[in-house]
């Protein structure tokens, strides 16, 4: 059995490929209306900061074993209780000592430096906010164009927790919550990029890594609205060094289970195509939801594998390309009522809800398309996740 922690669409889109394997899941779940707990059977309500409810989660009871490993689908889980957990026989993946390098970005950016993988040029802000607005201002002062982007150390996503700034006043703020406690506060070069890139990997505990092919993620407002597998035009060259970077990441921190590396793609110093690391995530990611139809093997089956300790699969593509286009909100009532007419017009299209209720700019689900004809793929994704948006289409 495995243990999640988590009850979103990551853990929901678990429990097909877990269902393939034979493998029971047990998602520890904030609301019984939660994404994963409409189709989980196992799915105990509690916050992932309860000690008691994720001791629960593992603990045999009713006739059911113990967990054979905790994972998550998200990072905000206390590392002392994991590395109590651990100690006491459970197997937990990723660790915590892995895991604290996506929960704070300042840790990540330490250790990613002290491994030699090409990041941003960053600092950390001290917590006394006059300190911290000098630090700020000599940043900006070697800044080309005068702006850097800060960052709250802990708990940013899609956009939240980051901000392009000229001056200290931009984020005035947040030098008074870090200053009361908040989470610290980098700043990080505002690099000059092309695109942005992910890379993912997925790795076992025995040291056995699977890499996909690098994607294109295309933001809206921060926030991921496609992914294009395989990045077009991406040089083969370039592709194998980004993938390099991700297993070196992956191996360097001691991740098991499913990274994303969020990547910049800029020019080097040379004057060449290069890459450097902007975000990490150590679970499936939605750069990978492409993998559910264009990959042999899912980053949520890969990921069980991996955890479970289990040979990866094959990554393959099923098709030269996939794309992926996100549902962000909706003005519809109900996602399903577009269901009639997107399949008729596109009976390509490989349709996932996720079960939650409609506001604006939510991820509400996604659509796959892959084929031969990338900007015909491109087209066909991205009219299915209007018409699931409450848009209207142009006939094709």
């Amino acid at each position: 059995m495995v243990a999640v922690v988590g009850g979103g669409q990551l853990a929901r889109m678990m429990a097909p490929a877990a269902a393939e394997l034979g493998v029971r899941l047990r998602v520890l779940v904030e609301d019984p209306a939660s994404s994963a707990a409409q189709v989980v059977t196992d799915a105990p309500v509690g916050s992932a900061s309860d000690e008691a409810a994720i001791r629960d989660l593992i603990a045999p009871a009713d006739g059911r074993d113990a967990a054979s490993v905790l994972t998550f689908e998200h990072e905000h889980v206390p590392n002392a209780l994991l590395t109590d957990l651990i100690e006491h026989g459970t197997p937990v993946r990723p660790g915590p000592h892995a895991l604290v390098q996506a929960q704070d970005k300042i840790v990540m950016r330490e250790r990613l430096t002290a491994l030699g993988v090409p990041c941003p040029r960053w600092a950390a802000l001290p917590v006394d906010p006059a300190e911290g607005r000098a630090a700020l201002e000599a940043f900006l002062a070697e800044a080309p164009d005068g702006q850097a982007v800060v960052k709250t150390s802990r708990g940013g996503y899609d956009g939240k927790g980051v901000r392009v700034v000229s001056g200290p006043g931009d984020v005035e703020y947040w030098f008074a919550a870090a200053a009361a406690g908040g989470p610290q506060l980098l700043v990080e070069e505002k690099v000059p990029y092309r695109r942005e890139l992910a890379a993912l990997v997925a790795r076992r505990p025995s040291g056995e890594v699977r890499t996909w092919p690098v994607v294109e993620s295309i933001q809206r407002d921060g926030v991921c609205s496609e992914v294009v597998a395989p990045a077009p035009g991406l040089s083969e060259a370039l592709d194998a060094r980004a993938r390099e970077i991700a297993v070196a990441v992956a191996e360097g921190l001691d991740v098991t289970g499913v990274l994303a590396v969020e990547m910049f793609e800029t020019t080097g110093p040379d004057g060449e195509p290069a890459v450097w690391v902007n975000e990490l995530a150590m679970r499936p990611h939605n750069s990978g939801h492409w993998t559910i139809d264009g990959s042999v093997t899912s980053q949520f089956e890969q990921h069980l594998r991996a955890v479970l300790d289990l040979p990866l699969g094959d990554t393959s593509p099923r098709a030269p390309w996939t794309v992926m286009a996100n549902v962000l909100g909706s003005t519809r009532d109900e996602l399903t009522d577009a269901l009639p007419v997107l399949l008729a017009r596109f009976p390509d299209a490989r349709v996932n809800l996720y079960g939650k209720g409609i506001r604006p700019g939510r991820k509400l689900g996604h659509v796959n398309v892959s084929g031969t004809d990338l900007a015909e793929v491109r087209r066909r994704a991205v009219a299915a996740a209007a018409l699931l948006r409450g848009e209207q289409i142009e006939e094709s």
